[in-house]
């Protein structure tokens, strides 16, 4: 009788390892998927979902859609993720010190206008996303907030009729190879180096790496050899289960 109950209780806490484990757990460290409130309106830069080049207060979901080492290509949801309302270049901007929690910086602006997005920092990196402002706009920002705001001088876009929905998408592609400078106060075009601290090669480098694996764990159709062993534990903890059911069986008939 104590045997099978030791039993019973082995094979259920490997069950539960299987499933604790999964390779679904780590999805937001590779979309950096993040969970914003605002409790003001916010401009927002980018390729928009007709009607949303303002984000009401409310929450909201960030993600990656598309990474390269010298830009990301960040997509805003509603709460639901029912809707991506937009679809914005990123660069990445250095920082000293690195947070555990979300830190989303604004361009403030005069009274009664919305502020303007800025930069979104996901927790425990050192360096954010930097979005970047069409022309026209950034130059605006530039003169209201006293400081240098990132733009592409291609023509983009403004608003969609539909979503985009995929990284291959004619323009994401378009995002992904447009220019990007910024613009000065006075009105001065820099080079991008002017404007923002790249991170270290090493860290982009690193961080390419881990994204690339846990997006491979996460495909549906990976192979067991190229992803990692996560998905052998969950298989095993299935089976787990069969067998637990199999000795809980046993037990009844031994009483």
């Amino acid at each position: 009788m104590s045997v099978l109950r030791t039993a019973t209780t082995a094979v259920f806490c490997f069950a539960l390892m299987g499933a604790v484990f999964s390779p679904g757990a780590k999805a937001d460290e590779w979309n950096r998927q993040t969970v914003v409130t605002f409790s003001a309106p916010v401009e927002i830069p980018g390729v928009h979902l007709t009607g949303w080049g303002v984000l009401p207060a409310g929450t909201y979901v960030f993600k990656i859609l598309d990474s390269q080492s010298e830009r990301h290509i960040v997509q805003i949801f509603d709460k639901d993720q029912a809707s991506i309302l937009a679809t914005i270049i990123a660069i990445p901007n250095y920082r000293l010190k690195a947070t555990d929690k979300t830190v989303i910086t604004f361009r403030e602006r005069p009274a009664g206008q919305p502020e303007a997005l800025r930069a979104w920092f996901y927790p425990g990196k050192k360096w954010g996303e930097e979005f970047v402002y069409s022309k026209a706009r950034a130059v605006q920002l530039a003169k209201e907030t006293n400081t240098p705001v990132l733009f592409t001088p291609a023509e983009i876009p403004v608003e969609v009729a539909n979503p985009i929905k995929s990284a291959d998408e004619p323009v994401v592609a378009a995002l992904k190879h447009a220019p990007v400078m910024a613009i000065k106060p006075t009105g001065e075009e820099v080079e991008l180096a002017q404007a923002v601290t790249p991170p270290p090669a090493q860290e982009l480098v690193a961080d390419k790496s881990d994204a690339t694996l846990v997006a491979a764990n996460t495909l549906p159709n990976a192979l067991p050899s190229t992803a990692s062993w996560l998905p052998l534990i969950a298989l095993l903890g299935f089976l787990a289960l069969g067998g637990a059911w199999t000795l809980r069986l046993a037990q009844r008939r031994v009483r």
